[in-house]
């Protein structure tokens, strides 16, 4: 499985063509091909091909519920697939990370604690990852 982790050189972050950036604290997207058993009966240990990939993207995000920030943008989406973009710079080198047709299943609407910034996780599953 392969992951990578981006949080101080994120430069952009859209979910639905909203810019989340000053929301997030942090990111990671994951590219995940599921294992498909191949094994035969003249094999003399499991063997697996690769299957469907099952992508997905979480990201840690400040709770904020002014018109264009976190639940304003996000609420709607449960429930349905949407697109993440997330920019990274690193020096000389921007590459963009595409999650295309993922989906939101849920979204926590309160989550805070006495004394704490309230911040919401959530989970982008499924849809086809690029990067350019």
């Amino acid at each position: 499985m392969a992951t990578t982790t981006y949080l101080s050189n994120l430069s952009a972050l859209t979910v639905n063509s909203v810019s989340l950036v000053d929301q997030c604290t942090g990111i990671v997207f994951t590219q995940l091909r599921e294992s498909l058993d191949k094994t035969t009966l003249t094999d003399t240990g499991r063997t697996y091909t690769g299957g469907l990939y099952n992508n997905e993207c979480t990201m840690t995000l400040f709770q904020s519920y002014a018109a264009s920030e976190t639940y304003q943008t996000l609420a709607s989406l449960v429930g349905t697939r949407t697109t993440v973009v997330a920019t990274v710079v690193e020096g000389a080198v921007t590459k963009v990370f595409t999650l295309a047709d993922c989906y939101l299943e849920s979204m926590p609407v309160i989550n805070g604690a006495l004394g704490e910034l309230s911040t919401v996780d959530l989970s982008f599953t499924g849809g086809a990852l690029s990067v350019s």
